[in-house]
Formats: structure tokens, C-alpha cells, sequence
């Protein structure tokens, strides 16, 4: 995959990169990157010379049809793990295991903090789970991570990407030994958390909100429909007071026809009484 993918992604794309020199030759550790793209899980791959093992939904992987296993050996071969979501807390062990069981085989493990890709560019507050714990239950050194651009390379929603040059900053290893054994710490687990997502802010130079990803999506679906439902009533209002004022328009026409219609019975009957008097006279 690195020769079919990563070369003509190069070639492509021509991405910059700093802080290689972060990257271990050989040894586990865990990448922790911001997460603007689609694209973000093919860039960093395809600029090291070692393989990253990511975890995805196991729905690219459980796809029927020829589609569906074609989509399967793609993820497999980029080095994808499926995970199932569904699951609620099953979920989130499932995808602490998997990093773990990465890091044991003395591997490269890439995770984004923050759960899902930011919905706006900003960078969003990382989840106190699969990072920290995996980190804590190894001693792996964490390698922050900077994907730069990715997003305007490929936005949600958009399935040609567009050539431009995105930039990898890769961030000296952060060393949590000071935390063995309190894995299960809820105020530890924050603590790295927030630790690792500070360095990411600074190599990425990310506005920092301090709200979930996942709320962010949340609150920007329903300002949307707020905004199209007000937008719908607004059109409504608009199609009653022209509906309104077009009959007003059609009763003001009627009421000038009608008067036009007396003023000439009016002058209908002036003429008759006149042209009676001259013939009396």
C-alpha cells in the first residue's frame, strides 16, 4: 500500500513535513493527531517509512458485495482495525485492546484524540479514553501530531479531493511513566488528555474549543435546522402576506370597478333627466 498509494500520494501532493527525526526507527509508540480529513489516516501513513496501525468502524469492513470486500482489503491493506462502535462502553474496550495488542507487537499505533474529524477546522477537546489508557497500559511514548490543511484538501461531504499541499508537524515524545498503574484514574487520564492536546494545539496552531467534537456536530446540525426551519416559516409568512395582499389588491379593484360602475349609472341617469328637461322645454 505504501508503493500503490503512498508514492502517487506523494507525487501528488508533495506534503511537508517536520520532526521526522521524532518518529523511532523501530519500538512501539502511539501517534496522536488532530483529525481534519478523511485524507489524515493516508498523509501520515505515507510519509513514514514505518507502518501505522489505525483503528476504523467496522463497517468498512463487514460491507457486502464486491464493493463491500474491495472497501475491506483496502482498510486492511492501509492498516486498519475494524472496531464495532455500537457497543457503547464494548466499543471503547475493544478499541483500547486493539492499540494495546499494537503497541505489544512493538508497532506504530495512530489514534485521534478527539474521536471524529472536526467539523469546522478548530480543534476540539480529546476524549479521556482510548489515548490515555493505552498509553498508561504500555508506557509507549505519545508522539503529537500536526496534520496541517488536510481539510481543505478534502471538506466532509466531498469525494474529489483537491491538489494543493497539505503539512505533517510531528512533535517531540511525551513521556507519561510518571502516571504507571493509574490507567483507571478518570483525573489521570484527563490530565494526559489535555496534556497531549495542548501539544497538538501548539504544533497546529488550532483555535482550541473546549467541547467535545462530537457535541460541536451536535449543536451544528441543530443550529441548522433551527436555521432551516426558520427560514421555512419565514417563507411561509411571506407566501400568507402575499396571498394576503393580493387580496387586498383584488378587493380594492373590485371596490373601484364597482364605484366606476355607479358613477356611470350616476351619469347615465343625469343624462337622461337632462336630455328629458330639453325635450319638455
Amino acid at each position: 500500500m505504501k508503493f500503490s498509494i503512498g508514492g502517487p500520494l506523494k507525487l501528488a501532493f508533495r506534503p511537508w513535513v517536520e520532526g521526522l527525526e521524532n518518529i523511532p526507527a523501530e519500538g512501539p509508540a502511539i501517534l496522536a493527531s488532530n483529525h481534519l480529513s478523511f485524507s489524515d489516516s493516508f498523509f501520515l501513513p505515507a510519509v513514514l517509512d514505518r507502518k501505522v496501525t489505525f483503528i476504523a468502524k467496522a463497517e468498512y469492513f463487514t460491507t457486502p458485495g464486491v464493493k463491500g470486500r474491495m472497501t475491506a482489503a483496502f482498510f486492511k491493506g492501509v492498516g486498519q482495525l475494524p472496531v464495532d462502535r455500537s457497543g457503547g462502553r464494548g466499543a471503547g474496550e475493544a478499541a483500547i485492546k486493539s492499540g494495546v495488542d499494537v503497541i505489544e507487537r512493538g508497532e506504530l499505533f495512530g489514534i485521534y484524540p478527539e474521536g471524529t474529524r472536526s467539523p469546522d477546522g478548530r480543534l476540539y477537546r480529546g476524549k479521556p479514553g482510548g489515548l490515555a489508557r493505552v498509553a498508561l497500559a504500555t508506557g509507549a511514548p505519545v508522539i503529537p501530531v500536526a496534520m496541517i490543511d488536510t481539510e481543505k484538501i478534502q471538506p466532509p461531504g466531498k469525494v474529489m479531493p483537491k491538489l494543493m499541499r497539505p503539512g505533517i508537524r510531528i512533535g517531540r515524545p511525551l513521556d507519561f511513566s510518571r502516571y504507571n498503574g493509574m490507567e483507571h484514574d478518570r483525573f489521570v487520564l484527563r490530565a494526559v488528555t489535555d496534556e497531549v492536546m495542548y501539544e497538538i494545539m501548539k504544533l497546529s496552531g488550532q483555535e482550541y474549543v473546549d467541547i467535545y467534537a462530537t457535541a460541536a456536530k451536535r449543536q451544528i446540525a441543530d443550529e441548522a435546522k433551527a436555521q432551516k426551519q426558520a427560514l421555512k416559516e419565514a417563507q411561509k409568512e411571506a407566501e400568507q402576506a402575499q396571498k394576503e395582499a393580493q387580496k387586498e389588491a383584488q378587493k380594492e379593484a373590485e371596490q373601484a370597478e364597482q364605484q366606476t360602475e355607479k358613477q356611470a349609472e350616476r351619469q347615465t341617469e343625469k343624462d337622461e333627466t337632462d336630455e328629458k328637461e330639453r325635450s319638455d322645454s
